[in-house]
This record gives structure tokens, sequence and C-alpha cells, in this order.
């Protein structure tokens, strides 16, 4: 039992000079001796409850060190603590495996790995959905020093032969096709050369450094099937495994994450032991998973994403936890059914993934009993999607999360103990070990508390570089260490944050400043909205107007005038969408992600259709 804040302040009033400097900790920081009036700092063991920030800058102190162990020697001590443990079962194929069970297969693919003629430092790429082969090659490459490259699994010819090059991908794991993608055919034909190659001598002219292929379920000409390399290793190259485990740095590039690229050719995110362990390492912490006696995540967000490898695979290596994946390809009703059979006691998913679940016809035939907390991140959270998930799923304990892929990812965090409004209108308050600022993104200078600007992040979470692009890198990670997220948000004095859009996002109507998520989250509210998004529109008077594209509750009906009427008094009038346009789906990167910019495509070309511009 926990014992109240009142008891803890009366026993420390009555304590004697023995407990002098815990009595001090009572006193506000910024009243403490020797420390200045104007902190810019604030703890993060436990969620803040002094108003300590006077500006929108903080450092999250921590009690709790950093680590410095690489993803190999944290899977080793979490066999060594619970052998017998679940580490993950992937409900679609059947394959459960414990953790001893696991680190036997890790170090069975490494050794292949290395049979293969894959050396320290050199690039294995991962294409394909949440099968366990994608987590087996994530923990097999870090074992072998290999830097493992996550390719979109969504990726068409165009994208696939552009990462593949621009990191020069030696090695290619694939499945032979999954759903509409097929894998193998692409990489056909990218390299014909491939049909009259030895396996492992492939030489292609548009992807040079590419010598292998590894298919995980079939056999085809020209590449190595999955059992060749499980068998490949041989007790010298053990001995080599374990050699090699005294030449890898934690600081060492571990792996590459390509960003969407939405707004150009996607861009290589180089991370490091260092930074994903120890993001893997505050987000549990964060969420409990140290003090919680057995933690199931259920999580059905994608592999190749930060969200799913860091949240999801390296906090199963650095916590112990239980992996539950309901499906290789999303699937709301497999998530429902997974959480009910598996006792899932925690959820991960984007809000369009939550709006699923909590859309499902058959919703109330589920047992959600056994859910203690969820994670919702990934983009925006409408604060009232956070309420519905407590109030239709029972889920009192989800939390709000925020970063970004060159970030490991996490930066921003809510706590399970937060309250409702913490958790709906925030993004909760900064990590361990991280600084954070808000800053005018013309000036670069420090806003006031409260006052919109861009996010800019520094610490130990940020990456290395984007692979083989000096100029992105520069254009985003300044001289002294700050990565600008592109994002918009304010802070308040406990250091909670607010999103209020990416940058490139924010509609400039009339010379007014819109930012989108304002008004998603108001739209929210109305009781036959579903889901909602709003874009701008291109306007000969106005440059932007405001458009909202909503999706409604199955079985309503909703007219344009009804919204704007919901609007009109309740925000700003330059803020009420001038056009209302009723959608079925969204565009969605593979991680769940809205498209806003293909989305404002379909907008105005709708309107257009309709004569509304």
């Amino acid at each position: 039992m926990v014992p109240s804040v009142a008891f803890c302040a009366h026993f420390l009033r009555k304590s004697g000079p023995l407990f002098a400097p815990l009595k001090a900790l009572r006193t506000p920081w910024t009243r403490q001796p020797g420390f200045p009036a104007a902190a810019r700092w604030i703890h993060v063991d436990y969620p803040p409850i002094v108003p300590t920030l006077t500006t929108s800058y903080a450092h999250g102190t921590s009690s709790t060190s950093m680590l410095h162990y690489t993803v190999g020697e944290m899977l080793q001590k979490t066999v060594e603590r619970w052998p017998d443990r679940e580490a993950m079962a992937f409900l679609e194929s059947g394959v459960r495996k414990t953790f001893a069970q696991f680190q036997q297969d890790v170090d069975q693919a490494a050794a292949g790995l290395l049979a293969l003629g894959l050396q320290k430092g050199e690039r294995l790429g991962i294409w394909g959905p949440n099968i366990y082969e994608w987590i087996l090659f994530q923990f097999a490459t870090a074992k072998a020093g290999i830097i493992m490259v996550s390719v979109n699994p969504a990726y068409q010819l165009q994208e696939a032969e552009f990462a593949l090059r621009k990191v020069g991908c030696k090695t290619v794991v694939c499945p032979l096709e999954f759903k509409t993608q097929k894998y193998c055919d692409m990489l056909r034909q990218i390299c014909p050369e491939i049909e009259s190659s030895t396996p492992g001598d492939i030489k292609s002219a548009r992807l040079p450094d590419l010598r292998s292929v590894i298919v995980l379920d079939s056999r085809q000409p020209g590449m190595f099937h999955l059992d060749d390399v499980m068998q490949a290793g041989s007790s010298q190259h053990v001995q080599q495994l374990q050699d090699l485990q005294r030449k890898i740095s934690f600081d060492d590039p571990i792996n590459i994450q390509f960003t969407s690229g939405t707004t150009g050719n996607p861009k290589g995110a180089t991370l490091t032991h260092h930074n994903i362990v120890n993001n893997a390492y505050y987000i549990g912490r964060r969420l409990g998973y140290h003090w919680r006696p057995h933690t199931r995540i259920c999580l059905p967000v994608p592999l190749y994403h930060c969200f799913g490898s860091v949240g999801g695979g390296i906090c199963m290596a650095v916590h112990g936890v239980s992996l539950v994946l309901p499906s290789a390809g999303y699937n709301g009703q497999a998530n429902l059914a997974a959480i009910d059979s598996e006792r899932c006691t925690f959820i991960y998913g984007t809000p369009t993934m939550y709006v699923d679940m909590t859309s499902q016809p058959d919703l109330a035939k589920y047992d959600f009993s056994s859910v203690e907390a969820g994670v919702m991140g990934g983009s925006p959270c409408p604060s009232e999607l956070v309420r519905k998930v407590v109030s239709l799923m029972g889920v009192k304990g989800i939390t709000i999360g925020y970063g970004t892929t060159e970030n490991s990812p996490m930066t921003f965090m809510c706590s399970p103990l937060d309250n409702m409004e913490r958790k709906s209108q925030t993004v909760g308050y900064i990590t361990d070990h991280i600084e954070a600022k808000i800053v005018n993104p013309t000036t670069g200078e420090v806003v006031p508390l409260g006052m919109n600007g861009e996010i800019l992040i520094r610490g130990y979470c940020v990456m290395l570089e984007y692979w083989g692009d000096q100029d992105k890198t520069d254009e985003c990670i300044t001289k002294d260490g700050w990565y600008k997220t592109g994002d918009i948000g304010s802070m308040d004095e406990y250091s909670y944050c607010k999103i209020s859009g990416r940058s490139k996002d924010m509609i400039i109507r009339g010379g007014e400043n819109i930012y989108p998520a304002e008004i998603e989250q108001f739209l929210h509210t109305h009781p036959k909205v579903k889901e909602a998004q709003v874009v701008g529109v291109e306007d000969f008077r106005m440059g932007e107007e405001v458009c909202a594209c909503i999706k409604l509750v199955d079985g309503q009906e909703c007219t344009a005038e009804e919204i704007t009427a919901y609007c009109k008094g309740q925000i700003a009038h330059f803020k009420v969408p001038r056009y209302v346009l009723f959608v079925t789906s969204y565009p969605l990167t593979v991680t769940g992600k809205i498209q806003k910019n293909k989305l404002r495509e379909e907008a105005e070309r709708q309107l257009q259709l309709k004569g509304g511009k």
C-alpha cells in the first residue's frame, strides 16, 4: 500500500534531524537554497506536481541512470532472468516463443548471417509485415553488428529501389508476397540478374551492393531460403559471433528507419543501440513495466515503424514484457479477439486503430477486463477518442505519447496516473534525460509558456544522421545538437505539451495561422462525427480556406450546414470550415498516419467537381 501525500507530510513534520534532507524536498525547487529563481528543469520520476518552468524549455531530470548496453546484451539479461516466460505470440501463424527459445533462434540466425559473409556495419533490409521473422532478424542483426534497414512493407518498385540503393543493402529479407505486395517479383524487376545468379552472389546493375535475398516462405531461383540461413552457421561462425560481442559498441548504428517520404524521397534515420535501448527503457518505466508483474502487450502497430520496433520489440528485450501480435496486417477485429483470448494488459495503437476498434459493431462481446493501460500515438490524438477508449473499452490507464522516428522515437509521454484532462488534452510531459524547447520558427527564440512554436529536441535520443545525406541532416539537426521536429506545439509550466499540427500542415487563411489539430479536436465532440481531418485548400481570395473531411458514425446522416452551424460561436469564426466533405476513408501510410498532402489533393479535386471553388 502506497502512503498518502498527507501522511508523508505529517511524518516529515514530526521527524527529527535525521530526515532534514527529506523535509527539504517538500519545499518547491524555486525556493531551495542555491537554486535559481527560474528553474528550467522538471524531475520526471513521477508526474510533475510543482509548476517549475517559466519559459518553453524543459530538461527532464531523472534519478534513473541511462543504460550502456547493446541490444544483444539487453536480451541476454532478460533471458537470464525469465528464460521460460513467453516473449511473443504471433496469433495468425501460431508461432510462440519463450525468451530462451527466442535467443536460441537469434543466435542461430546471427551465425547464419555471418556464414553468408555479412560483416559488422553492413546493411540488411527487412521488407515485410508483422511476422515472427521480422523480430528474429531485428535481434539477429543487432547481435552480429549488422545494421538493420526497416523497409516500408507498402513500398512499390521505385520507393524500394531508392531505399535499398540509398543505404547499400547487401541482403534483403522478405516473404514471397503479402496480400497485393509481390516482394520477390518486385526484386526481380529491379534486379533481373537474380534469376541466373547463384544465391549469395547476386551482381546487380541497379543495386550494386546487393548480394543475397533471403525468402522466408518458399524457394526461389537465385535466392536463399530461411532454412539455408538457419543451418549455415558452423562452430566457427558461432565462435566468430561470440568474439564480435566484445567489438560491438552501444554507440554503433544498428537500425536505419525510413521516414514516410510524403514530401520527397524517403530519408534513412540512423539509430544506435544507445538510442533505442534507452528510449525503450524510459518508455517502459513511464508506463510502469518495471513494477507491473507481467505485462502482455497487444501490438497491432507495424514493426517496420519505431512505435512497433522500439516500443514493442526493444521494450520486450529491455523489460521482459510479452508481445501479442494479432495479425500480419492490421485487422481491428483480430485485435479485439487477441486482447480477449490472450488476456492482454496493454494495447498499442495509432488513433485510427483505436477509432476502428471502438467502432466494431460487436465490441460489447469482447472481455477487456485484463487491460490495465495502453498507448495511443503516431499522429495527433483527438481528446474525444481518448474518452471513448476509456468509456467503451474501459482502458482507464490509456496514455498519449509523442515522438519522431529521428528521436528513437518517444520524447513526451503521459503517465497512466495522469488525470483525464492531461491525457486527453496533451501528449504528456518530457521524458527522462531529454531537453525540449518551443521556439519561434522564424527567429529561433524560445517562446513564452503556452505559446505555439516549433518543437526542438536534444539528448541521447537524437539520431546520428540521415544515412548518406549530410545536407538533409544539417537541415534538421542544428550545430548545437537540437533536432527540429517540424511539429508545432506549446508547453505549460509542468512541461506538458500540446501539439497543434505540422508546420507544413498549417493553414494560412487571409494572414491568420490556423492549426488543423485545434479544429479536429472540436469536431470530434459532435455526436455524429466518427473521425475528422482538416486540411487547407487553395482559395483565390484568402490564399487558403479550411476544409473538414469527416467520417460519420455508422448509420448517421449529416449535412455540411449542420457541421458549420455546430462550429459557429464555439470556435473562432476564421477557423469554422468553409467546406465540409463527407468521406468513407482517408489515405493512410502503412503505419496508419493520415497522408494530409494526398487528402488535400483529393479534397481540392472533389470541390472542383462540385463547383465549390
